[in-house]
Order: structure tokens, then C-alpha cells, then sequence
């Protein structure tokens, strides 16, 4: 994967479901579907995909399908029961049909900053973990805020960051459910997308 841009997302993945009308705008009308991608380890993420009707005029997206994507990781955030939740989707600007995959693919690169102080600890079995909030400038003026997670070295490097610092980092785009408890004690499942550093590197 070329370092040629700030923000690169290449996918290779199974579709889990149907197209989702997401919105319009400018005459354009995008669309969201669920990307299936297996790790080594046996788990699977799934991953929200941004989809423009420009990408699809030629092409019919049917569950199990083998897509890979090349795009962006990008960020808003969507009002859910008057509160904002921060959306994480990976925006596609290439897309290919595969018709046979020996592996699933699954590699992001960024390239910004930090903008929140960094959140080091320890898990109850002694491993180290860094949460940092990255963000990544688009053009004309906007940016996107990416929650990322470091381990070991890489967290504890991490962790010494100051607001401001200028990092590339590599890795994947994972997802995770967690329980959420809400104030009238209902429980909530809810996912939770964020980019696994594999490699992290201050820009001087």
C-alpha cells in the first residue's frame, strides 16, 4: 500500500446484506452496506461501507458477494435519541466484484493528528493499551476524527503524545460490540468501530 495520500482504506470482504438508502445530496444518492472481513485469529469484523449510485450503475450487490474496495475511512456523527454517536464508515472510491478471493484484505493508513490527549492503560491481564482520537484533514476544510487503539510498544509510545503531534499510523479497521447501560438501567448492545495500530510513527 503506497503512501500517497493522508487518509487510504483497502478492503477485501463478503457482503453480509442489502443496500441501504443512506442520503442524497447534489444529485447524488449514497448508499451503506455491511462488509464481512475475517482476521487470522477466526473473528470477523464488520465493517460500514459508504457506497455512491456511481460506483453501482454497471453493477448488482448481492449478499456473499466478494468486494474490494479502495477509499477513505470517514466520520460524522448521526442524532440518535437526542444524542450525537459518531459514525465510522470507510467511504469507497474504486469498487471490484470479485468473482473468486484466496484472502480477505484489510489495511489502513492515515496520516494526521492528535487531537485529544492520549488515554494509557493497563488491561487486568498487565497488557498495555493507548486510546488516542486522530484527526485526519480532508479538502476545503474539513476533517475526519478517528479513534484509534495502540498495544504493547506501540501503546506505551503512544501514550506519551501531546495534543498536536503529527503521526502516520498503520493498521486495520476493526469492529467490536460492547454493552452500553443507559440511565432507566436498560442495557444496550452496541458496536463500536476503531483503527488497530500495527505501526505508529511521529512525522518530525
Amino acid at each position: 500500500m503506497e503512501r500517497l495520500e493522508t487518509n487510504i482504506a483497502v478492503l477485501t470482504g463478503a457482503v453480509t446484506g442489502e443496500l441501504i438508502l443512506s442520503h442524497k445530496t447534489y444529485g447524488e444518492t449514497f448508499y451503506q452496506l455491511e462488509l464481512s472481513i475475517d482476521r487470522r485469529s477466526g473473528y470477523r469484523d464488520a465493517i460500514n461501507i459508504m457506497i455512491s449510485d456511481r460506483l453501482l450503475f454497471d453493477k448488482t450487490l448481492n449478499k456473499g458477494d466478494m468486494l474490494h474496495i479502495n477509499g477513505q475511512v470517514r466520520t460524522y456523527n448521526t442524532a440518535v435519541n437526542g444524542k450525537n454517536r459518531l459514525n465510522v464508515v470507510v467511504f469507497a472510491r474504486e469498487l471490484e466484484v470479485l468473482e473468486d478471493i484466496e484472502y480477505y484484505q484489510n489495511e489502513i493508513y492515515l496520516e494526521g493528528y492528535i487531537c485529544k490527549p492520549p488515554v494509557y492503560r493497563m488491561t487486568p491481564l498487565g497488557r498495555e493499551i493507548a486510546d488516542l482520537l486522530m484527526a485526519v484533514n480532508r479538502p476545503y476544510g474539513k476533517s475526519d476524527y478517528l479513534p484509534c487503539i495502540c498495544w504493547g510498544r506501540n501503546a506505551r509510545f503512544a501514550g506519551k503524545f501531546e495534543v498536536g503531534t503529527h503521526i502516520h499510523l498503520w493498521g486495520r479497521i476493526q469492529s467490536r460490540t460492547y454493552q452500553k447501560r443507559l440511565d432507566n438501567d436498560v442495557v444496550e448492545k452496541r458496536t463500536a468501530y476503531e483503527i488497530s495500530v500495527s505501526k505508529i510513527e511521529c512525522v518530525e
